[in-house]
């Protein structure tokens, strides 16, 4: 049955932040690809580069999520088992893994954030469908556009292995899939998009409405990660449309969320850095990724001295089986806690702080059909 979007339904966050974190990320990235020769960027990620899009945005967004977890006392108390038994299960994960082999590890790892990031991307479509009360099927060609675009690229990069670029470390995926599967899965995944937008042109044709956000959103999605691994030559490629599109939006999610939390008395000592708006937010999580950064360099990469100094800790193997993986954690933990705390469904309060839904007396979401679940972008990595 054909039914018009309201003007609130269209968009998630609202329509000038929407267009800024999903498809002015795309933008940007592409933007910065292009312009990479005059910028000195062309191959290995240059020192700027890496500092603004590997510490600036994916270390800072990992962090990010104490804002929605740690740093709220009222929180950590109402969870705690969550909170003690999650990051000390990482690491004995990790550890367990290093202890087989590095090699272990880093493979154990890469796959976990690859899932992370893909479904960080189905969780926002799924946000998109919840806001419009999509049809089943919309739902289901949603999910289909989006896996399809991002394990499409995936699928081939694994048959044209190895690349001028590894996620984390050299080797980090598995090689040996035949070129014609890769061939196979970017004809399947044009196909799947062909018929999402067929979709969504029907859409419009029936006078319903269109969701831009969302076709912004798999356009940028599909734009980003067949650029940034099918037709990447270099690191600083692939790390531009890897780390953007997935860190910008989430500082969105989660400055959004603060605000609300704040204005439910949150945060205690804390609420002065969320008071202060965007400069105290990105500011605590600059300084604690640039610690994280500067404690992996003297000890384990000691990759750049003009960054971080030439005095670095040069620690057995033994000891970095024990230190690696925690070092490693902060990322572990951020991909296992989004599988737990972005559950409306358990927690009713959660709408409300994302100004999803209307406040009642007690804070929590008035009452709206339709509104009781909805997945995260992180919520089942």
């Amino acid at each position: 049955m054909s039914r018009l979007l309201a003007p609130s339904q269209a968009w998630l966050f609202g329509r000038g932040v929407d267009l800024s974190v999903f498809a002015g990320s795309a933008l940007v990235s592409v933007a910065l690809v292009l312009a990479a020769p005059a910028l000195g960027a062309a191959g290995e990620t240059p020192p700027w580069a890496w500092l603004l899009l590997v510490v600036g945005v994916d270390v800072a967004h990992v962090w990010s999520t104490l804002f929605r977890t740690y740093f709220d006392g009222e929180e950590v108390r109402r969870r705690p088992a969550l909170y003690a038994v999650v990051p000390l299960a990482a690491y004995l994960a990790g550890l367990g893994a290093y202890l087989v082999s590095p090699a272990t590890f880093w493979r154990l790892f890469a796959y976990t954030a690859l899932f992370h990031f893909i479904r960080q991307q189905y969780g926002w479509v799924a946000l998109y469908g919840r806001k419009a009360r999509a049809s089943s099927t919309e739902r289901v060609l949603d999910a289909a556009a989006i896996y399809a675009a991002t394990l499409g690229p995936v699928v081939w990069w694994h048959a044209h292995l190895p690349r001028a670029f590894w996620w984390f470390v050299e080797d980090d995926f598995l090689a040996g899939l035949p070129p014609g599967v890769g061939t196979a899965a970017l004809v399947v995944q044009g196909a799947v998009l062909a018929v999402w937008a067929a979709y969504q042109g029907a859409r419009v044709s029936r006078g319903d409405g269109l969701q831009v956000g969302k076709g912004l959103l798999v356009l940028a999605t599909a734009v980003t990660w067949f650029g940034g691994i099918v037709l990447a030559q270099d690191d600083f490629t692939f790390t531009v449309m890897n780390i953007v599109l997935h860190g910008v939006p989430y500082f969105a999610l989660l400055l959004r969320y603060a605000r609300g939390r704040l204005e439910e008395g949150g945060y205690g000592s804390l609420a002065p850095l969320v008071r202060a708006g965007l400069p105290g937010f990105l500011g605590v999580l600059l300084v604690l990724a640039l610690g994280e950064e500067l404690l992996w360099d003297k000890l384990v990469w000691h990759e750049r001295p003009r960054l971080f100094g030439e005095d670095g800790v040069w620690l057995s193997p033994e000891v970095l089986a024990l230190v690696v993986p925690l070092l490693a954690l902060p990322q572990a933990t951020h991909y296992l806690l989004d599988a737990f705390v972005w559950k409306p469904g358990r927690e009713p309060a959660l709408l409300a702080r994302l100004g999803w839904a209307p406040r009642g007396r007690d804070g929590s979401p008035a009452s709206t059909p339709g509104e009781s679940r909805v997945t995260h972008p992180g919520a089942a990595s």
